[in-house]
C-alpha cells in the first residue's frame, strides 16, 4: 500500500464538494495568495485539448462573436455558476438550449417543422449541435467578478461583498444545425435566420445585463444611443482592468428603483423594477421585458491605468453604441410606453450622474486636476457624453436651467404611465421609505451654467467635496462651513447623499446644408448639478441654508 500524504488536496478542484476547506469557486477570499476560482480554472486549461471540437460531416454551421462575457450554468454544482463542458473539455453551448432559443422566435408552424411538437411524439427535422468557441482564446480572463450594489446604492447603508463566477471572455462561437431531409439553400437561409433573431435575445445567464449578446445586433430595438465615457475600470482577481458593460444596466435598474420608489411603496416598487429588468424573491423567478447590449468600437476602447504606488488603478475610455431590446412581444400602447421609460431612464442617468464606479462624481481628472497636485490620491468620478447627432438632437433633453425641473418631471410621467399600464395607481403620497427615492420630500436639485470659454474646470461644487464652502470669519460670528466626509457626502466604506455631475451644453442651431433643420453645436460650456438627499444631520442644514443664501449662482431647479 502506498501512502500519499495530503491525497485530498491532490484531487482536482472540479471534483471536490462546494464546502468550505474543499472548494468554494463562488468566494472571494480578500487577500488571499490564490482564489479555489483561480486554481479551478488553471487545472480545467491544463487538461484541455488544444483545438476546438469538430462538427460531423452534413452539420450546417454558422460563427458569432459575442460582444462581451458569456456565462452559461451546468448547474453541477450547487450555489456556482460555471459553464458547461464538452468535447475535448471545451466549454459547449448545449443542443437542447440552442432548440429552446430558436423555438421562442419560431411560428407555429415553424415551431412545429423544425422543432417538433411540445407533446415529443412528433419530432421536427431539425438537430441542433450546440456551439463551441473557435479558438483557445477563451481560456483568458475566466475568473469573472461579480459584486452585487443595488440595495446598498439605492436604499440604506449595508455591506455586501463580491462573488466569483466562471464566464468566457468576448469568445467567438460556431454552432451546428443539421436536419434529419434535404433542405434547400433558401429554407437554410430562414433556418440561420431565425437562430440569429433568437441569438439577439442574449444566450446563457444574465442576458439582461449585457452577458451573451451578440456583436452584430439584430433583435427587437427598443432604444439605441450612442455614448462616450470614461472612468474607472472594473478590476479582475490579477488587477488588470475591464470595461464591464453592466454598468448600464445596473445604472437603469438603479434609477428605476429611484424613480418608482418615489411614486409607491418599496414592495411593489420592487415588482415593477423585477418586471422590467428580472428578479428572484422568494423563490419566484421574474425573466425581465428589457435585455441591453452595449457595442463597444473596438478601437476606442482603451484600458489604462491612473495614480502612483497605493493608489494606482485601471481606467477606461470607451464609445460605442447602447441597445435596449424587448424580449418578448407586449402590445403596441405597453411596447410604445415601455420605450419611453427606458428612453428617460436612459436620459436620466446621463444628466445626473453616469455609469460605473464612483459615478456619483464628476470626473475629478477633467473638473479639479489640482486634486491630485498634493499627493498620491484615488480617482474620483467619471464623465459621460452623448455622440453623433441623432442621440445630441433627440436625447438631450436639458439646454437651459429652467428645462431640468421639466425634465425629471417628464421621467416620472414616463414612469406613471407604465405603472398604469400595469394596473398599478400612482400614490407619491405612499413612497418607498429609501436614502435615495425619488420623492419631493427626499431629493433637491440644485444647478448653475458654468461661464464661457472657462470649460469643465469652472466648477464651483467639486472643491466643496474636499475643502470648506465658506471660511470661517470670526469678527462677524461665522463659523467655517464644510461638508467634507458628512452623511452628504460619504467617505470609505460609506455612499454620501449627494450627487455632482457636469453636464454638456448641446445647442441647436440652424443646418445650412438642411435648411428648417435642427444642427447640434457642442459648446464648452456646462450645467454644474447638485443631487442631494438631504439627512437632519447639522452640517446638511447648514449646507442647504448656505445654497439658499449664496450668490454664486447656484439655484434650486427641483422641487420648484
Amino acid at each position: 500500500m502506498i501512502w500519499l500524504p495530503d491525497a485530498a488536496q491532490k484531487v482536482p478542484m472540479m471534483f471536490r464538494a462546494q464546502i468550505n476547506g474543499r472548494c468554494q469557486v463562488q468566494r472571494l477570499i480578500p487577500r488571499a495568495y490564490e482564489q479555489d476560482a483561480e486554481r479551478w480554472a488553471i487545472e480545467w486549461i491544463d487538461k484541455t485539448y488544444p483545438f476546438a471540437p469538430t462538427f460531423s460531416d452534413g452539420v450546417q454551421t454558422r460563427t458569432y462573436q459575442l460582444s462581451w462575457r458569456f456565462v452559461t450554468n451546468s448547474g453541477q454544482d450547487d450555489g456556482v455558476i460555471r459553464p458547461v463542458i464538452g468535447a475535448r473539455g471545451w466549454p459547449f453551448y448545449p443542443g437542447s438550449s440552442m432548440k429552446g432559443v430558436f423555438r421562442q422566435v419560431c411560428d407555429a408552424a415553424q415551431a412545429e417543422r423544425y422543432c417538433g411538437g411540445e407533446d415529443d411524439l412528433s419530432p421536427g427535422i431539425l438537430r441542433f449541435h450546440g456551439g463551441y468557441p473557435t479558438t483557445d482564446a477563451w481560456t483568458e480572463n475566466l475568473v469573472d467578478l461579480v459584486h452585487p450594489q443595488q440595495d446598498r446604492q439605492v436604499k440604506q447603508e449595508q455591506r455586501t461583498s463580491a462573488n466569483i463566477q466562471i464566464s468566457l471572455y468576448k469568445p467567438e462561437l460556431v454552432f451546428g444545425i443539421s436536419s434529419i431531409i434535404p433542405l434547400s439553400a433558401d429554407e437554410w437561409d430562414t433556418i440561420w435566420h431565425l437562430w440569429e433573431r433568437a441569438i439577439a435575445q442574449g444566450l446563457g445567464c444574465r442576458v439582461s445585463a449585457g452577458y451573451g449578446q451578440p456583436q452584430a445586433q439584430s433583435g427587437n430595438v427598443l432604444y439605441a444611443a450612442r455614448l462616450k465615457g470614461q472612468g474607472q475600470a472594473s478590476k479582475r482577481l490579477d488587477d488588470s482592468g475591464e470595461f464591464r458593460p453592466n454598468i448600464f444596466r445596473a445604472a437603469m435598474r438603479g434609477h428605476a428603483l429611484r424613480i418608482f420608489g418615489g411614486l409607491t411603496d418599496a414592495i411593489t416598487a420592487e415588482s415593477l423594477v423585477d418586471t422590467l429588468f428580472g428578479g428572484i424573491r422568494r423563490h419566484n423567478t421574474k425573466v425581465g421585458l428589457l435585455s441591453m447590449a452595449f457595442q463597444a468600437e473596438e478601437d476606442k476602447l482603451v484600458i489604462g491605468s491612473f495614480g502612483r504606488g497605493g493608489y494606482t488603478q485601471p481606467t477606461y475610455k470607451v464609445q460605442g453604441q447602447l441597445l435596449w431590446m424587448l424580449t418578448r412581444s407586449l402590445p403596441d400602447e405597453q411596447k410604445t410606453a415601455l420605450t419611453k421609460l427606458i428612453e428617460a431612464l436612459t436620459r436620466f442617468a446621463m444628466v445626473f450622474g453616469g455609469f460605473g464606479k464612483s459615478w456619483r462624481r464628476a470626473d475629478h481628472r477633467l473638473v479639479y486636476p489640482d486634486y491630485y497636485d498634493a499627493g498620491d490620491k484615488a480617482l474620483i468620478g467619471c464623465h459621460w457624453e452623448w455622440l453623433d447627432k441623432r442621440s445630441q438632437i433627440r436625447d438631450v433633453r436639458v439646454r437651459k436651467l429652467d428645462k431640468v425641473a421639466d425634465f425629471i418631471e417628464e421621467v416620472r410621467t414616463a414612469a406613471q404611465n407604465w405603472m398604469q399600464l400595469q394596473g398599478i395607481e400612482p400614490q407619491p403620497e405612499n413612497h418607498a421609505d429609501w436614502r435615495e427615492a425619488w420623492h419631493p420630500s427626499k431629493v433637491e436639485v440644485w444647478g448653475r451654467m458654468t461661464r464661457k470659454g472657462d470649460g469643465i474646470e469652472d466648477s464651483l461644487a467639486v472643491s466643496w467635496l474636499h475643502d470648506p464652502y465658506r471660511d470661517a470669519i470670526p469678527t462677524a460670528g461665522v463659523t467655517q462651513g464644510s461638508i467634507y466626509q458628512s452623511t452628504l457626502t460619504g467617505q470609505m466604506g460609506r455612499i454620501g447623499r449627494l450627487w455632482h455631475r457636469m453636464y454638456p451644453y448641446i445647442r441647436l442651431v440652424d443646418d445650412p446644408k438642411n435648411p428648417g433643420k435642427p444642427k447640434p453645436l457642442t459648446t464648452t460650456q456646462y450645467f454644474e448639478l447638485l443631487t442631494l438627499f438631504p439627512d437632519d444631520a447639522a452640517e446638511t442644514i447648514e449646507f442647504l441654508d448656505f445654497l439658499d443664501n449664496q450668490q454664486r449662482s447656484f439655484q434650486r431647479l427641483w422641487p420648484r
